[in-house]
């Protein structure tokens, strides 16, 4: 029996031009990964469960092989849907929420500091804007147009963040307790820090969608 000349022929143009990725699947998984992180940290500032923490913990290392996953398939990718450095930019972003989620827990039990209602009100406004960039990034390939809001959503979320910063460390620096001063100024810190790459993917997330919109 001949082989299907057509079979064949599309065998070596698969070959040769191989199947874009779904990069907007990919990432729409990696902010879902981020996600579970982001409501295990509000879970740790409601409890102070040393296992909760652990499990945060644990899962940065299970997003930061989703990441690894996604950079190597977009180094091999021979085509992709928008700009490689956006794809980048986005794969990186999400990862970075969930490292400084990572530090903050870790941060609190190197330091001995227990949550308080300034740490859980931050950690809220994270889960608030990643849940809105979970819904961004899972309408790119459906409807993008509707996502702008969910980009605008999520830096919203950080401004709300940068001002209960604001009003923690000013009720933190008052008496004489300055050690306890310093340990809970590192976990705003922290806090800050993931509350911006969160609002920085929101930035990502825009520029994607004014290339493709």
């Amino acid at each position: 029996m001949k082989p299907n000349k057509q079979s064949i022929l599309k065998r070596l143009f698969d070959r040769v031009f191989p199947k874009m990725p779904d990069f907007f699947h990919l990432l729409h998984e990696q902010s879902i990964k981020v996600s579970q992180t982001v409501n295990l940290l509000v879970m740790f500032m409601e409890t102070n469960d040393v296992a909760v923490g652990e499990e945060v913990r644990k899962n940065e290392h299970d997003a930061d092989k989703i990441k690894a996953r996604n950079i190597h398939i977009l180094n091999e990718a021979f085509s992709t849907p928008i700009d490689r450095e956006d794809i980048y930019r986005a794969i990186t972003d999400l990862d970075n929420i969930v490292v400084y989620c990572k530090t903050t827990v870790s941060e609190m039990h190197v330091l001995g500091v227990a949550p308080n209602s300034h740490m859980l009100g931050i950690a809220w406004q994270i889960k608030t804007g990643v849940d809105a960039l979970v819904s961004g990034f899972g309408r790119l390939g459906i409807d993008p147009k509707s996502a702008q809001a969910e980009a605008d959503a999520a830096r919203h979320a950080d401004r709300k963040a940068e001002k209960l910063y604001r009003q923690a460390l000013a009720e933190l620096f008052q008496g004489e307790d300055y050690l306890g001063m310093f340990k809970q100024r590192e976990i705003y810190r922290h806090l800050a820090n993931a509350s911006h790459r969160m609002a920085h993917t929101g930035n990502t997330l825009h520029d994607i969608l004014v290339k493709i919109t």
